[in-house]
């Protein structure tokens, strides 16, 4: 088999190869996580924590 190098190849040949090369997440998303700040202020959080004024 006679190897042609990858910028001979077709579009379609090289997405293949790159391809096989990229790793896999395993279900974890590649992208970067913030964390929230505690100072905004947050709707959900407070309707779980109703009982703030003892009621």
């Amino acid at each position: 088999m006679k190897i042609t190098p990858l910028e001979k190849q077709s579009k379609k040949e090289q997405k293949k190869f790159h391809a096989r090369s990229r790793v896999d997440w395993n279900g974890i998303k590649p992208v970067t996580r913030v964390v929230k700040s505690k100072k905004i202020y947050d709707r959900k959080k407070l309707s779980k924590n109703k009982d703030i004024y003892g009621e």
